[in-house]
């Protein structure tokens, strides 16, 4: 378990500022995460890689000379918001564009798609590579949807020192994919880990049973085995990766495809000295399949908080990818070779300071109306902090249970934002655009992202013109769920909050046309709401973290659906009370 935390709405910041406070000659804090403490060669591609917190060494380890030039810092277990990952970028672009670097999940797709599209609209060339690694989470032929995983480093090393060398963004891209598609990794655990705060680890295996195919973000395994020996194990391993050995690649008579770097990664809790049992064997058996083992690597290098497990990967080579793999690099977790790095000079070093946001102006009436936003996402806030605890549970049946907590970030930080804004004199749309930024910053996420659009989606409907009525609330939840489903790509039965949004704003339209009062039909579409939630409990996901383990969630609804039905009845007593609610789930 996590044993030492202050606030855990609070430990990913904590941590972050005490890894660099340990960590100054190789990083400095920028907002989003951290960049390189050094001097990087100008007019060279920079790498910012990144996703949520609670993975050390991945991935603000990997920050240095030869290897990435940021890393973008999200919440435990929740990838960095589109903001996060721009500021990281920005600050570390040396003039010859950026490529983003992370693991093949909803949210980090969401986010750093997000933040690419907004570089590029500023002339920077951006580009994306999602690490796709791990064998277990998808089938080969749907290889696309597969999770990154301990892969993350190989991918990432060789697309760094193809910059360091000066590559063209087009050649260092092509190595990253190159090196993407020549790894597979497969992993095991004997226990889930516990998050900060949590009374109970995200999942459970059986005594003297082991998962087998589970994530990094405490996703339970796709089947239970007995524990085998060490040896045992390390057959199981070395087995499973070489029934998927990458196109182009033979086992023997070629140097190409004879050479692997083996990494035998600790998942937080399995003991050094185990691994090097493990390894001992894994050897063993790729000298038995004619295969050379070059510079393996045995420790921790992608971890999961305490989760007692392990993983393998085998990253193919070639003769360029293997000089790329030896190449210098000096980060906090990753050393080889001699690197020269000089230190910033003060002015280099100099962080801009935050920009206090103008204010437009805004009628009375929506002046007015603002205050009523901010009595809502206070509302939010209070039921969302009641319910955090069992949101992050129902996420944990299927998923990372990380749900809870990224959802109070996010209310916590609109509810601030908002009450700045309404403090200042912002209307109703200003209000909803500043919250919902902040939503989408401090929660990461998927679910960061989708309620900082659905905010968004509303104030482009309201405006700070006129007092929002009912035809304006309804026009904005119709714009939140085209926005949503077109950029998270769900649709109704897939098992998301979009089964709770599509009733709900089919429910609110019909009632407005009818002519009922916003808070009549708002009460009305919020029972709806609270029906399509419960009904979430029969579907099977098909989108997400928890789609590899449906049917896990079969009879449990989900976490996503149950906090927006929550929340909408949460602001629905607003409407009729002025007053927020503390009801349970």
């Amino acid at each position: 378990m996590t044993r030492l935390f202050n606030e855990p709405a609070a430990f990913a910041d904590e941590m972050i500022d005490g890894f660099v406070a340990s960590h100054g000659r190789w990083v400095k804090r920028v907002s989003g995460g951290v960049v390189r403490n050094t001097k990087s060669t100008p007019d060279t591609v920079a790498l910012v890689i990144g996703g949520g917190s609670g993975h050390y060494p991945a991935f603000a380890g990997l920050v240095g000379q030869g290897l990435a030039h940021g890393a973008a810092m999200g919440n435990l277990f929740a990838s960095p918001s589109a903001q996060q990952v721009y500021n990281v970028a920005k600050a570390a672009d040396n003039g010859a564009g950026v490529l983003l670097g992370y693991g093949n999940y909803a949210g980090d797709v969401l986010h750093f798609t997000q933040a690419q599209e907004r570089l590029r609209r500023e002339g920077i060339d951006c580009r994306s590579i999602a690490v796709t690694d791990d064998v277990s989470s998808a089938p080969l032929a749907e290889r696309a949807k597969r999770r990154g995983i301990a892969g993350d480093l190989t991918v990432f090393k060789v697309a760094a020192a193809a910059a360091e060398a000066g590559y063209s963004m087009d050649a260092v891209v092509d190595i990253a994919e190159r090196a993407n598609d020549r790894t597979r990794s497969f992993g095991v655990a004997f226990s889930g880990c516990t998050l900060p705060g949590a009374d109970h680890p995200l999942f459970s295996v059986t005594e003297g049973r082991m998962a087998v195919g589970m994530g990094i973000h405490g996703e339970p395994g796709i089947g239970e085995t007995d524990i085998p020996t060490a040896d045992g194990l390390a057959e199981l391993l070395v087995s499973r990766l070489l029934t998927e050995i990458p196109d182009g690649v033979t086992l023997a008579g070629d140097k190409t495809g004879s050479r692997v770097v083996p990494i035998l990664n600790g998942l937080g809790s399995v003991k050094y000295e185990e691994l090097f049992v493990v390894y001992r064997r894994v050897a063993q058996l790729l000298a038995e399949t004619g295969l050379e083992a070059v510079d393996p690597q045995v420790g921790e290098l992608v971890t999961s908080f305490d989760m007692a497990g392990t993983s393998l990967s085998l990253f193919w080579l070639d003769d360029e990818l293997e000089t790329l793999w030896n190449a210098p690099a000096d980060a906090p977790a990753f050393r080889r070779g001699a690197v020269t790095a000089d230190a910033l000079e003060a002015r280099d070093a100099v962080e801009e300071a935050d920009v206090e946001l103008s204010i437009p102006g805004a009628t009375a009436d929506s002046r007015a109306a603002a205050a009523r936003v901010l009595a809502a996402l206070d509302a939010a806030k209070t039921v969302v902090d009641a319910n955090a605890h069992e949101l992050g549970r129902i996420d944990a049946i299927a998923g990372d249970g990380d749900h809870g907590i990224g959802m109070e970030r996010g209310v916590r930080a609109a509810v601030e934002a908002a009450t700045d804004a309404v403090g200042r004199g912002a209307g109703a749309a200003t209000t909803l655009y500043f919250a919902g930024d902040a939503w989408a910053d401090k929660a990461g996420g998927t679910s960061g992202a989708l309620w900082g659009m659905a905010l968004r989606a509303v104030a482009d409907a309201v405006g700070d013109i006129k007092a929002p009525d009912g035809d304006a609330v309804a026009a904005g939840v119709a714009g939140a769920a085209a926005a949503i489903m077109e950029f998270g790509k769900a649709k109704p039965g897939d098992k998301t909050l979009v089964d709770v949004l599509v009733p709900f704003r089919d429910a609110l339209t019909s009632e407005v046309v009818a002519g009922k009062s916003l808070t009549e039909a708002w009460g009305t579409a919020a029972a709806t709401a609270q029906e399509a939630a419960d009904a979430t409990a029969n579907l099977l996901p098909l989108m997400g973290r928890a789609r590899p383990h449906a049917e896990k969630s079969l009879g449990t609804p989900d976490a996503g659906a149950v906090s927006m039905a929550l929340i909408i009845r949460a602001i629905h007593n607003t409407f009729a009370e002025n007053t927020p609610t503390k009801e349970k789930a």
